[in-house]
């Protein structure tokens, strides 16, 4: 599901009025969220919960194995096993075609042919995000900057907290894993404000970046036609669109979570305007 579809036009309205309806009662809360993240992530495809599931479950049991042991040779296995499944899945699903093809492509370069066929495997909506987020978590806790949860029903919602989880920001768990564990009020000005910075990125997004993108896929994609002038123009707007559209779903997913009592870190600072590349 995306943030730009009207999928999510009637799926967040729902979440929201469900959340605050049981917004006190801090495991159902928890418990609704973790299902409703659960949804909008199996929405286009559910087969890829499985992953998420799997990722969750071995870093709860990794971190608490992490605390309960001092031997540096086991601790050191944990983290190792926590890093080979989600690096392992994240490799896999992202850079399996790429290598396929990178080794037929060399041997064509001296002149040898090998008959190689790529897996079309599809590539999992954010799971770049949720791997780093919850990888942060076992390290954390392998660096003992961070001791584990106990309660894995707010550790899953935290891992699949659907507001970030297919554009970030990445979060780390000692400044958002906590927040599962508050119980938040209304705040009228707090929602507004959240709302408000929701249609902001729907707006960086839809009206800034999804239109330049038209003309930026025509020049690009027809390079031929085109002069010089023209490709100065679409590089010009292909920056406008880069940053709309990540700084535009940032803002959504920072809005949608505020307007639930959570906040999540700014994920964009000018970046075209920084002095060093940190």
């Amino acid at each position: 599901m995306l943030f730009n579809s009207i999928d999510f036009a009637l799926f967040f309205p729902i979440v929201f009025l469900l959340y605050w309806a049981v917004s006190k009662k801090l495991n159902l809360r928890n418990a609704l969220i973790l299902v409703s993240s659960y949804v909008f992530y199996g929405w286009w495809d559910w087969r890829f919960l499985f992953l998420i599931i799997i990722s969750s479950a071995v870093d709860f049991i990794v971190g608490q194995k992490l605390f309960q042991t001092e031997d540096t040779k086991k601790r050191k296995a944990w983290l190792f096993l926590s890093l080979g499944v989600n690096l392992g899945f994240l490799l896999y699903f992202k850079y399996a075609n790429f290598f396929i093809e990178s080794f037929v492509d060399s041997f064509r370069l001296f002149g040898g042919e090998i008959e190689a066929s790529t897996l079309n495997i599809i590539l999992p909506v954010g799971i770049s995000f949720y791997t780093f987020q919850t990888l942060s978590y076992t390290i954390d806790i392998y660096k003992k900057q961070l001791k584990p949860t106990r309660d894995w029903l707010s550790f899953f919602a935290f891992v699949a907290f659907f507001p970030q989880l297919v554009a970030g920001p990445i979060e780390r768990a000692s400044h958002l894993l906590p927040q599962f564990k508050k119980i938040y009020n209304f705040d009228y000005a707090r929602v507004k404000s959240g709302l408000l910075l929701m249609a902001f990125g729907l707006f960086k997004k839809m009206v800034i970046a999804d239109r330049a993108a038209i003309y930026v896929n025509e020049v690009y994609n027809n390079a031929g036609d085109h002069h010089g002038v023209t490709y100065v123009y679409a590089t010009i707007l292909f920056a406008f669109q880069i940053y709309c559209d990540f700084s535009g779903y940032s803002d959504i997913a920072i809005g949608a979570a505020r307007t639930m009592g959570f906040d999540l870190m700014k994920n964009f600072n000018s970046p075209y305007f920084s002095k060093s590349l940190t």
